[in-house]
């Protein structure tokens, strides 16, 4: 079976489509690196020609408001005109847990718009809505750093680790599509701050965690529902505790550079230079 994978380049791409591969599946990754543009649509159609299924895990190049909706709708619609000439007949998309929850939030909105356009396209589609993976706890703690403080919500946070996505997004897509959204999450709900502690004290980071419930998340006020699952969710086994180990260690008691100078409005709700850094490493696209 031929299967596109959309943001092919990108960290969840990448282990996706090897993982696809060794079930024996004819794969393209598809990413600006392979010369497919979704927002132009350039190579687009060569890339879904005899395709049975289309797998969207690409991430919008900004978190800006406007720039995410603008990213998101005009890929969707590029990718499903795309499919629909093919014959696609299988659309799934990755999303995020928590993207009908958080209004305030420009980037989640701008998600919500996307999984919207393809629950109405007309090609049959799965979506896979994911808490955030453990490989950006880092880049959330970098992102509400200032000096050597870390100001970070309290509310209960259930991350899951890369490869557990990848497992079901594979299942997925070698299953028939079930036209719902599908959720996934680790193994555990605990609060914000007290894991972003155990990633620091894991690599000898000496920086300081505070619990500050004002403290925002993609630029919205977060809740104990804002970031954990619905019931009947697929839940994963690795812990993060257990994740933990395999990160390489460093040793440091400074902000990452660049961070210290911003207010903890701003870096909280823009992300930062390490969530641009992390975004392009995810989404591949």
């Amino acid at each position: 079976m031929k299967i596109v994978v959309i943001g092919g380049s990108g960290l969840i791409g990448t282990k996706l489509v090897t993982r696809l591969r060794r079930c024996g599946h004819e794969v393209v990754a598809a990413s600006l690196d392979t010369g497919v543009n979704i927002i132009t649509g350039e190579g687009l159609s060569r890339a879904v020609e005899s395709a049975e299924v289309l797998v969207d895990v690409a991430n919008s190049p900004s978190f800006e408001d406007r720039a995410a909706l603008e990213f998101f709708e005009t890929a969707g619609r590029n990718l499903l005109a795309a499919e629909r000439l093919a014959g696609v007949r299988h659309h799934l998309t990755l999303s995020v847990v928590g993207s009908d929850r958080l209004a305030d939030s420009g980037y989640l909105r701008a998600k919500l718009a996307q999984e919207r356009i393809v629950q109405t396209s007309g090609i049959p589609y799965t979506i896979l809505r994911s808490t955030q993976f453990f490989e950006f706890v880092g880049a959330i703690v970098d992102s509400a750093t200032v000096a050597d403080r870390v100001r970070l919500s309290p509310a209960l946070f259930q991350p899951v680790a890369a490869d557990e996505v990848v497992a079901v997004l594979t299942d997925l897509a070698l299953e028939l599509p079930i036209n719902s959204i599908v959720e996934v999450a680790g193994p555990e709900a605990r609060p914000m701050d007290e894991m972003a502690r155990e990633y620091l004290t894991a690599i000898h980071d000496k920086r300081q965690v505070i619990a500050d419930a004002r403290a925002r998340y993609f630029g919205a006020q977060i809740d104990d529902r804002s970031l954990t699952p619905a019931p009947g969710h697929r839940a994963g086994s690795i812990h993060f505790t257990y994740w933990l180990r395999s990160l390489p260690q460093r040793k440091s008691a400074q902000a990452p550079s660049g961070l210290g100078a911003r207010g903890p409005t701003e870096t909280t709700q823009t992300g930062g230079a390490a969530m641009r850094t992390f975004r392009a490493k995810v989404g591949g696209s």
